[in-house]
């Protein structure tokens, strides 16, 4: 620990500090030093507490010990919500040297650490995450990490704060725990720096309670503010580099870090005993923080795209195209002058370039203004155009671009006028969609069994939305609910209507921007294809053969379309063929029907339902999108395994193909 007078901590509360205590630190401590340091421990958590029970286990020893257990009780006595002067000041004469190195490792368990399920009874469980007398413990842990000048203090923090910034099970408008969140928050928020912001930015990307959001956009704000930004342009000129040169590698004494996060030696996966231990734990740790920082950047780069934000094309050059980091999703992206042509970047004699499918270049000027191209504004024979040219140069889209789903007003929908029943009466795996919404901006959509005559059995998602616009999608459960879940949690749930407000007061349709619309619809409809019960191999009546073989909704279109500039590359071309809802493959023993909604297979001559579990593993074809696992993967990893169906020796499956 760094006691020097010049000390970052020191210099802003010095002055208050000897104010209120006249430069005097006392510490009162009671009750004797115990021989056991488990006891030490014990005595400052709460009983019945999984995350209590691990510290017992392992680092009890040095928590409990001489050198670290007068601070131990001070963390303990962290009960408001901020850290008093005082406080923090007694906290900095209780530091050792021994408390600096335990601290790390119980943050590392803590951001590590999930809620766990106590069985009360057979009938009753209580899920866990913290109990309150831990979590206030580790909120003092958490505020002496202020006064502590480490490289692991800024990441390990941001750990935490994701971790218990996010809803049980990684998902929700809730948090694991908010006052730990919020602890992490105002640390990282006082600490400041460039490094801070990249944690916060990972914090936006996971958490969904309105009040944590809240505090990380004003505390980013606060800092954008003082450099003449807003939050967003904050953001993105403080994105990690890693060491990254602009091959998207850092090289030293052999070891090499990729930009996917992969470590090689000399070219090799297999790292040997003589490399630099201290080295490639460095590595290491910025290999993990690298993964992070590209799932917030894509997450954040799409949301843009989503809201039609506008740059200048210097900033979109530095802060993108020229980043080893930002620019792994921003160089397969297209970008648009407004008012004006579309193109992939490329650079030509060292400057950034816009190249369009059929080869023409265009070099914006500096303050340019730039935009990411969306389909929704551009009609279908550019669209045809930009699809074929990212399937014929094998290019990849972090996420789905020219190949994204575009939802456009159904006569339907101008009939009802101001709300959408697109998306209304399917049956919904209930945690799965919430968690998906959740993912997605959504918040709210919180349905129980509890009280129904108080309206537990109804809820509402909404998602905050550009030009003062919120969109409202409607839940509520069946009358089958309460016996099928027995009371319990919520299995099932069924979608209604969506519709938006502007100062509460409904929007018409017809008067909600395009690309809003189509974007809130684009949710609902990812929502529908992945939670939907007609998915489930086990089916819930006409629901499930309405939904598994009935018409394609537009992300299963365009599944079709994409499969249909696929399928001429693939090795079972010869065996494939598009009709209508299906993907038709012809295999030795039988030919079968693909449903390309929701990847459900039919067998010919009768219609028989032929159920395969979608696996782990599978054939790896290129895809023009980063899917994640998603449908269009499935639909091809069942159509390579049904052409050669002689080879399956999957009992399970073989049983009902002969």
């Amino acid at each position: 620990m760094d006691a020097q007078d010049d000390h970052v901590w020191l210099r802003r509360y010095r002055p208050r500090a000897s104010d209120l205590i006249g430069g005097q630190v006392l510490v009162s401590l009671t009750g004797p030093e115990p021989d056991d340091p488990a006891a030490a421990v014990r005595d400052v958590l709460e009983e019945g507490d999984p995350f209590a029970d691990r510290l017992l286990g392992g680092l009890a020893p040095r928590l409990g010990g001489p050198q670290v257990r007068p601070l131990l009780l001070h963390w303990a006595a962290a009960v408001d919500s901020r850290p008093g002067l005082r406080w923090m000041w007694e906290a900095k004469e209780l530091l050792t040297e021994q408390a600096v190195e335990v601290i790390p490792d119980v943050l590392r368990e803590l951001a590590a650490h999930r809620e766990t399920t106590i069985r009360r009874s057979r009938a009753y469980g209580e899920t866990v995450f913290l109990r309150k007398g831990t979590a206030t413990t580790l909120r003092g842990l958490v505020w002496t990490c202020e006064l502590i000048d480490e490289p692991w203090v800024v990441p390990l923090l941001g750990d935490v704060a994701v971790t218990a910034g996010t809803g049980i099970g990684g998902s929700g408008a809730h948090a694991r725990s908010e006052l730990l969140a919020n602890a992490a928050i105002g640390v990282l928020a006082r600490r400041g720096g460039p490094e801070v912001v990249a944690q916060l930015a990972r914090v936006l990307a996971k958490a969904r309670k309105k009040t944590i959001l809240a505090a990380v956009n004003r505390t980013l704000e606060e800092v954008a503010g003082r450099a003449g930004l807003s939050a967003e342009q904050l953001l993105e000129r403080t994105v990690p580099t890693f060491g990254l040169g602009p091959d998207g590698t850092r090289t030293e004494q052999g070891l090499c870090l990729s930009l996917d996060g992969r470590i090689t030696h000399d070219g090799r996966r297999t790292i040997p005993k003589s490399v630099d231990r201290e080295l490639l734990a460095e590595f290491r740790a910025a290999a993990r923080e690298l993964r992070k920082v590209l799932a917030a950047e894509r997450f954040r780069v799409e949301r843009a795209l989503a809201a039609g934000r506008v740059w200048q094309w210097r900033d979109v050059c530095a802060y993108y195209l020229d980043h080893p980091v930002a620019g792994a999703s921003a160089r397969n992206l297209i970008w648009k002058i407004a008012q004006g042509p579309a193109g992939l970047p490329v650079q030509v004699d060292g400057r950034w370039e816009l190249a369009g499918p059929e080869g023409r270049h265009v070099r914006p000027s500096p303050d340019t203004p730039v935009l990411l191209w969306h389909p929704i504004a551009h009609d279908a024979e550019e669209v045809r155009g930009w699809r074929d040219h990212l399937i014929a140069d094998d290019l990849r889209q972090p996420f789905k671009q020219a190949f994204r789903e575009v939802y456009l007003l159904t006569p339907a929908e101008e009939r009802t006028r101001d709300h959408s029943l697109r998306f209304a009466r399917h049956l919904l795996r209930y945690g799965q969609a919430k968690a998906l919404l959740s993912e997605r901006g959504w918040r709210g959509m919180s349905l129980g069994h509890w009280d129904w005559e108080c309206g537990s059995d109804r809820a509402e998602a909404t998602k905050e939305l550009p030009g003062g616009l919120t969109a409202h999608w409607g839940f509520h459960l069946d009358e089958d609910s309460f016996g099928r879940d027995g009371g319990g949690t919520v299995s099932v749930c069924v979608s209604g209507e969506l519709h938006f407000t502007a100062q509460g007061r409904r929007v018409p349709l017809a008067e909600v921007a395009p690309l809003t619309l189509s974007e809130a619809l684009r949710d609902a409809d990812l929502a529908v294809g992945v939670a939907s019960t007609g998915l489930d191999p086990v089916g819930h009546g006409d629901y499930w053969e309405s939904y598994g073989f009935g018409d394609l909704s537009e992300s299963a279109e365009m599944r079709r379309d994409a499969l249909a500039r696929l399928l001429p590359r693939l090795a079972i071309a010869g065996r494939c063929a598009l009709e209508g809802r299906f993907l038709h493959v012809k295999g030795d023993l039988r030919t079968y029907k693909i449903h390309l909604g929701s990847g459900n297979i039919l067998m010919e001559p009768n219609d028989a339902y032929l159920c395969i579990v979608p696996g782990g593993g599978g054939d790896q074809v290129f895809l023009p999108f980063e899917e994640d696992g998603g449908m269009l993967s499935v639909i091809v990893s069942k159509a390579f395994l049904l052409a050669a169906d002689t080879a399956i020796t999957d009992p399970s499956i073989t049983r009902q193909i002969r």
